[in-house]
C-alpha cells in the first residue's frame, strides 16, 4: 500500500506473481458513489483467475464509503485504488486509468456491470488468436437491477475475422451497438487516437469505438463474457431524458465520423444514421410519457424505404433494445 502523493488521491497496489511482472490485461473502473453495486461487480472479478490482471479503480465519490468496499477486496484482487474527487466525469477517470495501465491491452468495467464466468479465459484466447487487432468486440448479456438476465446486446458483425474501418463504421454510425464492459482494446491504439472526448458526456463510448476502428483492426467474437445492468439511475436511462441534449450528443458523433466513409457509402449510410437519431429521440420522448412519439418513430423508419429499413433494423438492434426496456420495466428496473 502506498500513497501516490497527489492532492485528493490515494493509491493501493497489490500484484500477483513476481514483482514487476507485466499484466496481460488492465481493467479500468471509473467509479462514483458506487455502494449499491460495486461489491457485486468486484465479486464477479474475484470469481475469475486473477493472475495476469491489473484492476485500476478511480473513485470520485464524495465520501470514503465506496472506496471502503473496494478495499475489502484487496486480498482477493490485484487492485490499484485512486481516490480522485477532482475527477467527476467517468470519461476523465477512464482516460486516466488507461494512461496508468501497465498492460498492453485494457478493458473497462463500470461499477454496476459484471464479468461472467470464463471472461479471463476468453480474453486470453481472443488476444492470442488475433494478436495484431487493436479492438476486440463481443456481445453482452443485459441484466436488470437484481442481476436477472433480460436480454442480449448483440453486434451486427461477422465473427472471428479482421474487420476494416469502413465496414465497421457503416454499421456503427447507424447505432452504437457496443456495450462498454465487453470490448478489449490496445492501450497504444487508445492513446494514439486521443482517448475519450471528455466533452461527450453521453456518447463518449460511441465516439471512442469509431476512433479506434480508424486506428486499428477490429475483431468481433460472438461470445458473451460480460453483463450490462439496466436500472433507473444508469446514464443510459437518465441521459436520454433531456431530449435536445440527447439529440445533440448523437449528432456530434455522427457528423464527426461520417466524412471518413467513401462518398458512395456515405450516401447510403447517412439517411439511415440520421433516421436512427430521430427514432432514438422519439423513443426517449415516449419513455417520458409522450406516446405520440412512437407514431413519429414509425413514420421515420417507413420513410427509409425497403432497403433503408433493412439496414436500419439490422444495425440499430431496435427490436432487442425495446424488448429489454419493456422487460426491465416489468421487473421494476426503472
Amino acid at each position: 500500500m502506498r500513497s501516490d502523493g497527489s492532492a485528493g488521491a490515494r493509491t493501493q497496489a497489490r500484484t500477483d506473481g513476481s514483482a514487476g511482472e507485466k499484466p496481460f490485461l488492465s481493467v479500468v473502473m471509473p467509479v462514483h458513489e458506487g455502494t449499491a453495486w460495486i461489491a457485486a461487480t468486484l465479486d464477479s472479478l474475484a470469481a475469475e483467475p486473477t493472475a495476469g490482471l491489473e484492476i485500476i479503480v478511480v473513485d470520485s465519490s464524495s465520501t470514503d464509503a465506496t472506496s471502503a468496499i473496494v478495499e475489502r477486496f484487496a486480498d482477493r484482487l490485484p487492485l490499484r485504488l485512486l481516490q480522485r474527487r477532482d475527477l467527476a466525469p467517468w470519461q476523465t477517470k477512464t482516460n486516466l486509468g488507461v494512461e496508468l495501465a501497465a498492460a498492453d491491452h485494457v478493458c473497462m468495467l463500470h461499477q454496476d456491470d459484471l464479468w461472467l464466468p470464463g471472461r479471463v479465459k476468453a480474453a486470453r484466447r481472443w488476444l492470442g488468436s488475433f494478436p495484431k487487432a487493436g479492438l476486440h468486440l463481443a456481445p453482452t448479456a443485459i441484466i436488470d437491477r437484481d442481476g436477472r438476465r433480460i436480454g442480449r446486446w448483440n453486434c451486427p458483425l461477422p465473427a472471428e475475422e479482421a474487420l476494416g474501418a469502413e465496414f465497421l463504421l457503416e454499421r456503427l454510425l447507424v447505432q452504437n451497438f457496443v456495450s462498454v464492459p465487453a470490448p478489449i482494446f490496445s492501450r497504444t491504439a487508445w492513446l494514439a487516437c486521443g482517448g475519450m472526448d471528455e466533452k461527450l458526456w453521453y456518447t463518449a463510448d460511441w465516439d471512442i469505438w469509431a476512433k479506434l476502428a480508424n486506428t486499428a483492426t477490429v475483431v468481433y467474437h460472438d461470445e458473451i463474457t460480460t453483463a450490462f445492468r439496466v436500472h433507473g439511475s444508469s446514464l443510459t436511462v437518465t441521459g436520454s431524458r433531456d431530449v435536445s441534449e440527447f439529440r445533440s450528443q448523437m449528432q456530434i458523433v455522427m457528423e464527426r465520423h461520417l466524412p471518413r466513409l467513401a462518398a458512395s457509402n456515405r450516401r447510403l449510410v447517412e439517411p439511415t444514421a440520421r433516421a436512427s437519431i430521430s427514432v432514438n429521440v422519439s423513443l426517449a420522448a415516449a419513455s417520458g410519457g409522450d406516446l405520440k412519439a412512437l407514431v413519429r418513430a414509425a413514420r421515420v423508419v417507413l420513410s427509409l424505404g425497403p432497403v433503408g429499413m433493412r439496414r436500419y433494423l439490422r444495425d440499430s438492434r431496435l427490436w432487442e433494445r425495446v424488448i429489454c426496456r419493456l422487460r426491465a420495466k416489468l421487473t421494476g428496473a426503472f
